[in-house]
């Protein structure tokens, strides 16, 4: 039986993946992490989660002591495959199929898999990915029912009992500004609006109030407007 008191979170040093870090962070006693490169045009994200993860251990000594092995996997193959803006260097808009082609198709259910196969070696029951059914732009990989079916399939191909934790699953980004304050108070907002990345750009200049981007790509204005309806007190429509 694998070890319920640990977790492996996916960690792309986004908002949502740091908010679930330290989601993992204050209920596994032991907390390890993992990314992925798919050769992603904003691979910039890759750099900024070492930074987060060290302001994580510095600045959060209880949690310091939980927090173990980061784990890397590239997957470039994924890059290779895959015709989406982020991949290449083209336009954000939507397709005929009514999904925008930011969709990397295949991506959750690999990351969620290759997390499985590193947390199967290392005795880990637990996973934690930032997916959410509220602000995913239509994702399908996204979807309550795709993860639920995922953690069935994962269980039964590995002979393992593992949990796929999604704790943003039902919240919307000014709601999930919210729970990251509940987590890890004023400090854990600065880290994410210091630290974190989730341009798709992958710009890093000036900082705005709601963090560093380009402002204008689908990642940033729904960060920007939920930070602006967490700090007004009112939920995004």
């Amino acid at each position: 039986m694998n070890d319920a008191r640990s977790a492996l979170v996916l960690f792309s040093g986004g908002q949502d993946s740091t908010t679930c870090l330290a989601w993992a962070l204050e209920r596994f006693a032991h907390v390890e992490t993992v990314a992925f490169d798919y050769r992603q045009r904003h691979r910039i994200e890759l750099d900024q989660r070492l930074v987060v993860l060290d302001e994580v251990r510095r600045r959060f000594p209880r949690w310091a002591t939980r927090l173990g092995n980061d784990h890397f996997i590239d997957m470039g193959v994924l890059g290779q495959i895959s015709e989406t803006s982020l991949t290449r260097d083209v336009a954000f808009e939507m397709e005929k199929d009514g999904l925008p082609n930011t969709f990397v198709p295949g991506r959750n259910l690999l990351f969620f898999t290759f997390a499985a196969a590193v947390a199967w070696r290392r005795d880990i029951r637990n996973l934690v990915g930032g997916m959410c059914e509220t602000d995913f732009s239509g994702y399908p990989d996204c979807r309550d029912n795709t993860i639920k079916a995922l953690q069935v399939t994962l269980n039964l191909g590995m002979d393992r009992s593992f949990v796929l934790h999604t704790p943003l699953m039902w919240l919307d980004k000014s709601e999930t500004w919210g729970l990251a304050q509940k987590l890890g108070g004023t400090t854990l907002i600065d880290i994410i609006l210091k630290h974190t990345h989730t341009c798709y750009q992958s710009e890093r200049g000036p900082r705005e109030e709601w963090g560093r981007g380009c402002g204008e790509c689908p990642a940033c204005v729904l960060r920007k407007r939920g930070y602006v309806a967490w700090r007004e007190g009112r939920k995004v429509v």
